[in-house]
């Protein structure tokens, strides 16, 4: 059999998309509409090369060959939705999304306070009022183990009138709470459950991973099909089951916020990794578990470096096994330090701060490769190995909000900026998160706090990257005037 060279892989007759994107890249056509540089790269070089639009490139103008709803439909199915979207535009615009979708403004959702920015921003555009329920801290690794199913319990209890529970799992450090346990709670109320999975792309499709939320019962999950999996960056999947989601609102909330010009190549890598999980996903996975567990074995060797892994974590917590993560607390080295001398190396990871560490391992990788970053991370500690400390949680974890406006209200008072200190008691106009994982400490309508600016100056002194606030020193704050 002759190998086609433009589809080594043999996804083509599987995934509309990648039919589409390759017959457009085998013609010879002189297109007379957008884009501007007209797939030429003589101008700017190789910056441009592979940009072809969805409507005029992968399928006509008018989307005549409907190529872009067949692929959407085979990842309903293959996740088991009966709805699903493929946006080019990341996770960001899938939970925003979702919010846009779930309620009304001035309706209230339970939500898990490991959200991403993303996600409370799209609490602003959809103008609903959140009930923050916080995650479980393991108080020997400092990590977040996800939102208890009796904190959702009381959480609906107290506010009867919530719409929807928006919960984040797995975590950025790869814990998963029971969800099936919240699927029951959100339904015996009457209301839909949906979940954040950016980082759990791969979850569902081998069964050592946990599954994936629909699996498990929920009304909808988000992933980003560029984090886990062999997408291209941004690309991103909303799937549903619309027996408690209106399939009308939900694609009415996609489009508001979605580009009407899709880059082919993104939307096309969203089919082309569907196609591949369908047909080897259980057996690429397995390899990648297996990688992450030799280099897993590998590190619980070293003095005072504990690995995370599933028997560590209290009962009834999944983790992903694929993740190598790491608190290094105990050898008293720095992860910020770890993490400047790893990626002067060339082997830069995925989080790290004073405490923890966390590799991401994929499909992509291969076990030479991990070896490697294995030896260097090894000879890291042992450079920067210092007096044992606790392993305090991160702050994004920690955080405990007092909202005292809607997130939209605040966003869109009346603002000014005050010194940190004149900030205390009065009520945030804006975000401000750690970066990553991106999860706010300061969110518009909530009461700034002496503790949490504390909590703030601390993790910028430690080495982490403070997003999204005005004033980057942190010096000063945006507060709602009064």
């Amino acid at each position: 059999m002759t190998t086609d060279p433009n589809d080594p892989l043999g996804l083509r007759a599987d995934a509309p998309l990648v039919d589409g994107l390759l017959r457009f890249l085998e013609s010879d056509v002189t297109p007379l509409h957008t884009p501007g540089h007209k797939t030429q790269t003589h101008r700017l070089g190789p910056v441009l090369e592979g940009d072809v639009t969805l409507y005029g490139g992968v399928d006509t103008i008018r989307g005549r060959h409907g190529r872009l709803e067949a692929a959407e439909a085979k990842a309903a199915q293959l996740w088991g939705g009966d709805w699903a979207r493929f946006s080019v535009a990341g996770s960001t615009h899938c939970n925003q999304a979702l919010a846009m979708s779930l309620a009304r403004p001035g309706d209230t959702v339970v939500v898990s306070r490991m959200l991403h920015r993303s996600l409370l921003l799209g609490l602003v555009l959809a103008g609903l009022r959140p009930v923050w329920v916080s995650p479980v801290i393991d108080a020997g690794l400092g990590l977040p183990v996800g939102v208890s199913a009796d904190e959702v319990r009381r959480a609906l209890t107290a506010h009867p009138d919530a719409k929807a529970v928006f919960l984040v799992e797995p975590s950025y450090v790869g814990t998963v709470a029971r969800l099936e346990e919240h699927v029951e709670i959100a339904h015996a109320h009457g209301i839909p459950l949906v979940v954040d999975q950016a980082w759990g792309g791969h979850f569902g499709f081998h069964p050592d991973v946990p599954p994936h939320a629909l699996q498990l019962g929920a009304d909808a999950l988000v992933t980003s099909v560029h984090k886990a999996l062999t997408g291209y960056t941004q690309s991103a999947l909303l799937v549903a089951r619309t027996d408690r989601l209106d399939p009308d609102r939900l694609t009415r909330g996609f489009d508001a916020t979605h580009t009407t010009s899709p880059a082919g190549q993104i939307v096309a890598s969203i089919d082309a990794t569907r196609a591949l999980l369908q047909r080897d996903g259980k057996d690429l996975i397995g390899e990648a578990i297996t990688i992450s567990r030799h280099a897993r074995e590998r590190l619980k060797a070293v003095p005072g470096l504990v690995v995370v892994e599933a028997g560590d974590l209290p009962s009834g917590v999944r983790f992903d096994p694929t993740k190598i993560t790491l608190s290094v607390a105990g050898t008293g080295a720095d992860g910020v330090a770890l993490d400047d001398d790893l990626a002067a190396l060339g082997y830069p990871v995925e989080y790290s701060d004073r405490n923890t560490m966390v590799a991401t391992v994929t499909i992509f990788d291969d076990a030479p490769e991990i070896d490697g970053f294995v030896d260097a991370l090894i000879d890291a500690v042992e450079r920067h190995r210092d007096r044992r400390r606790d392993a305090h949680p991160h702050v994004a974890w920690t955080v405990q909000p007092e909202t005292v406006m809607r997130p939209r209200d605040a966003f869109f008072a009346g603002h000014e900026t005050v010194s940190a200190d004149e900030a205390i008691g009065r009520i945030s106009a804006e975000i401000v998160a750690p970066y990553p994982p991106g999860v706010p400490v300061l969110a518009p309508g909530e009461r700034i706090t002496a503790a949490a600016l504390q909590a703030l100056h601390d993790v910028k002194v430690d080495g982490a990257l403070v997003r999204y606030a005005a004033d980057s020193s942190l010096r000063t704050f945006q507060v709602v005037a009064e």
